[in-house]
């Protein structure tokens, strides 16, 4: 059997009627029976509203009421008595007679003398003012000798401390020029005064002769 004949077959499109009205007649039944409408119930959810109320804010306070101004109260009243006029009377008294006794003469007070001052210190203490305690003595210099110099003077200035140490020497005069300087500051740095408590200084000429 070849193609066109198969379509011609009046069978084959016999049974492909049959098929579309079999499932015409189930979709009617399910719609007549209520299957359909099951379904769409399912499908649709309940939907839930819910009424929200308004919230009411509540009323504002009332103003505050209104304070009315009062007068002032009045003054109280004057409670002054004037007091009632006395009159002074003045008693009249003889004349007073009065005793004046002459006082005795006053000793003059004794006149005490202020203690006098002691005398101010030297500014530079010389001679009788020094009391040396400790002294060291002094030998001739062997370059005068070796120079021919045979005596020589030297004054020397000293810075003493409280307690009779001399801290400083200086020369201030020398016969010959310098030839004895050295040795003299030597010596008097070793010399030991009298403690005096304060500072001072000391003025010593000293002499120098070869034997």
């Amino acid at each position: 059997m070849d193609y066109a004949r198969q379509q011609r077959d009046p069978m084959r499109h016999m049974i492909g009627i049959m098929f579309v009205v079999a499932v015409h007649v189930l979709v009617i039944y399910a719609l007549a029976s209520g299957l359909a409408r099951q379904a769409l119930m399912i499908v649709k959810k309940p939907l839930d509203a819910t009424i929200i109320e308004e919230i009411k804010l509540p009323p504002p306070p009332p103003p505050p009421p209104k304070k009315i101004d009062q007068p002032p109260p009045p003054p109280p009243p004057d409670t002054f008595v004037p007091l009632p006029d006395i009159p002074v009377t003045t008693m009249t008294t003889g004349p007073t007679i009065t005793v004046v006794t002459p006082e005795p003469p006053k000793a003059p007070a004794p006149v005490v003398e202020a203690p006098k001052p002691p005398p101010p210190k030297p500014a530079i203490r010389r001679g009788g003012q020094l009391e040396i305690v400790e002294k060291e003595s002094m030998a001739f210099p062997k370059e005068a000798i070796r120079n021919g110099i045979e005596k020589g003077t030297v004054v020397a200035r000293m810075q003493i401390d409280g307690n009779g140490n001399v801290i400083d020497v200086q020369i201030v005069s020398s016969d010959p020029p310098r030839v004895f300087d050295r040795e003299v500051r030597r010596a008097l740095m070793l010399w030991k005064f009298k403690a005096d408590g304060e500072k001072y200084l000391a003025e010593i000429e000293i002499g120098f002769k070869l034997d």
